[in-house]
């Protein structure tokens, strides 16, 4: 389990704004990993934080930065989320995604997409010019055009490398994959041959990224394609408020990936919130004890990222590795993928 603590926790009043991201958890493969395989989806990662950093340097929301940074990784074909995204069974694509801001509890969701090129950005037209929380489907699609989002064939969501993952995993009668299997390492975004770091018929595919502003606010969002040959409808924790993403400015920013139906169960994001509210835990003392203690009771597996109020940083997962790193005003980017600290 990863725990990043505050450096200069307090400048004045207030903690320094800071950018965590997530790019999907799971099983690894070092045996057969080149240096430049995993320095590829290193610099995916890299590339989004860095970005994120300028912005909150330069006084950007918390909302917008995690609003930015997972768009990017909707972008990278790398990612389970937006362009690269898994297929169902009947070959389609259904996209998840929501934002959370932390001031006021404000939130926006949407599932089962099929047209709208980056789900996040349709998430926050709900949270921003609808009455409603969540939007599914066509509905969600009409909507989001209707703001002006930028609509897509379906077919650009897919690639190569998807397609083959769902012909290996109806093939194989392996039932649902969790992300993508026979998908290849890249480079910035493009692919390449040879597999990549987490083993990718153990990976759970979601996309996330949290951030803690000047301002002191918090803000979450979270983006998936699902998981590989999934029944059509089926619809995971990512795009729930309080199962696969969450904020309050009280407490904290939360955005998870893994085992979707057990992190539904189990109310993941919500929880790790409420046992640092009632039970007046740690920020690393929740995480554990959601992570590491209440999901394997539920079969869950994967991990998740979340900010703290006072920009304490925690980055757990209970699978091999989990695709990750940190930006904190004026400090170093880290990025990491096995257990080392990011």
């Amino acid at each position: 389990m990863d725990s990043i603590p505050t450096a200069q926790a307090e400048r004045s009043t207030r903690a320094v704004p800071v950018l965590a991201i997530h790019g999907g958890a799971g099983t690894l493969l070092r045996s057969g990993m080149s240096q430049a395989k995993a320095a590829a989806y290193e610099a995916a990662l890299k590339r989004v934080l860095q970005a994120g950093q300028q912005q909150l340097a330069a006084g950007a929301s918390a909302l917008d930065v995690v609003v930015e940074a997972v768009r990017e990784l909707e972008e990278c074909e790398l990612f389970n989320a937006g362009r690269g995204a898994v297929y169902t069974a009947v070959g389609t694509h259904e996209l998840d995604a929501c934002v959370m801001d932390g001031a006021g509890l404000r939130a926006g969701a949407v599932a089962g997409m099929a047209f709208t090129r980056n789900p996040v950005l349709a998430a926050r037209a709900v949270l921003e010019h609808s009455e409603h929380v969540l939007l599914m489907g066509e509905a969600a699609d009409v909507f989001a055009a209707g703001q002006g989002l930028e609509q897509v064939a379906p077919d650009w969501f897919g690639t190569p490398q998807r397609l083959e993952q769902l012909r290996r995993a109806q093939a194989g009668a392996r039932g649902q994959l969790l992300d993508h299997d026979g998908q290849h390492a890249v480079t910035a975004c493009g692919t390449d041959s040879g597999a990549a770091p987490l083993d990718e018929t153990t990976k759970f595919g979601t996309v996330g990224a949290v951030a803690l502003d000047a301002q002191a606010h918090l803000a979450a969002a979270t983006s998936t394609g699902g998981m590989t040959n999934k029944q059509p409808g089926r619809i995971g924790d990512s795009p729930l408020i309080g199962a696969g993403c969450y904020a309050n400015d009280a407490t904290v920013a939360v955005s998870c990936t893994g085992t979707g139906e057990a992190f539904m169960r189990g109310v993941a994001a919500y929880d790790l919130a409420a046992l640092m509210d009632y039970a007046g835990l740690s920020l690393k003392e929740a995480a554990e004890r959601v992570v590491m203690d209440k999901l394997p009771r539920l079969g869950g597996r994967g991990g998740l990222i979340a900010v703290a109020a006072n920009g304490e940083v925690c980055l757990p997962f209970n699978t091999e590795g989990m695709y990750r790193g940190v930006a904190r005003v004026g400090e170093p980017v880290t990025v990491a993928i096995y257990g080392e600290s990011a």
